[in-house]
């Protein structure tokens, strides 16, 4: 079943990916462009992104959707507290009057899974130590990636890991502390702008207000904090190269949620209400 299922997933996501990222490798080495290895999964990484495109931005605005509705859906809790079918019916009505679908910010995320797990297996089998000949094994032309393919991207070799910092150099620190940065503004911009209040707000709309912020602390706590030093660690961990992927395919969704949102609760780092 496992391998049915492996097979399934290299058919449709896994090789088309690899010989895409070996036909843009190999097109900038055959120019004599240096870093081709670099450039190559950074030319990869935003056709991909390009390809779910349409994909995040559905998610981004059914999470945003479903933000709003929090202290909406705060007060149904209390008023049919002892009544679930009341309240999970309660619950559709307001999506259907919000015209919201409870599965929007879902299905495009699991969409996206198997490119992801892809794309980065394909990023971690060319580098240095990786799996070469699983590469060379879905490649559908006869021309096979060499065991000398250059590393090097900028004099950095793509296949160390910032780990390694103690016997390579303490520069490489600057490549997890970038992506817990770029994971951070990332994170933040995806949540609602700072809330202001003014002094004509009348009592249910200082209340609703307040009860999205009660909303927005607990994602805060959650998310905005915590994603950033996880996804650093990895960056830490993992070779330079896959860092290269996951900060171009950031700072390209940070360029969409701002198309969505603008920037968000960044704002309230340099405004105040």
């Amino acid at each position: 079943m496992f391998n049915f299922i492996g097979d399934i997933f290299n058919t449709i996501f896994f090789g088309p990916i690899v010989n895409l990222l070996i036909l843009i490798y190999q097109g900038l080495d055959s120019i004599g462009l240096p870093g081709a290895l670099g450039f190559s999964i950074m030319i990869l990484t935003v056709l991909i992104r390009l390809l779910v495109w349409p994909f995040m931005a559905s998610q981004i605005k059914a999470t945003k959707k479903m933000s709003e509705l929090k202290p909406f859906m705060d007060e149904l809790k209390k008023k049919h507290k002892d009544d679930k079918q009341a309240l999970a019916a309660a619950q559709m009505a307001l999506y259907k009057e919000k015209g919201i679908n409870p599965a929007g910010g879902c299905l495009p995320a699991l969409l996206q899974i198997p490119v992801f797990i892809a794309l980065y297996q394909s990023i971690i089998d060319i580098l240095p130590g990786g799996n070469l000949d699983k590469i060379n094994s879905l490649l559908y032309s006869s021309n096979k990636v060499p065991s000398t393919l250059d590393p090097n991207f900028f004099g950095l070799n793509l296949g160390v890991k910032p780990s390694e910092f103690g016997t390579i150099g303490v520069f490489l620190l600057l490549v997890p502390l970038l992506t817990a940065v770029l994971t951070f503004i990332q994170s933040k911009m995806a949540l609602p702008k700072p809330i202001k209040k003014y002094p004509s707000d009348s009592p249910k709309e200082v209340k609703e207000k307040e009860g999205l912020e009660d909303s927005m602390s607990q994602v805060q706590s959650q998310m905005v904090y915590m994603m950033p030093i996880m996804i650093g660690y990895f960056a830490f961990s993992f070779p330079v190269g896959l860092a290269i992927y996951w900060n171009v395919y950031t700072i390209l969704g940070i360029i969409q949620q701002h198309q969505h949102t603008g920037w968000g609760s960044l704002e309230g780092l340099w405004k105040k209400n």
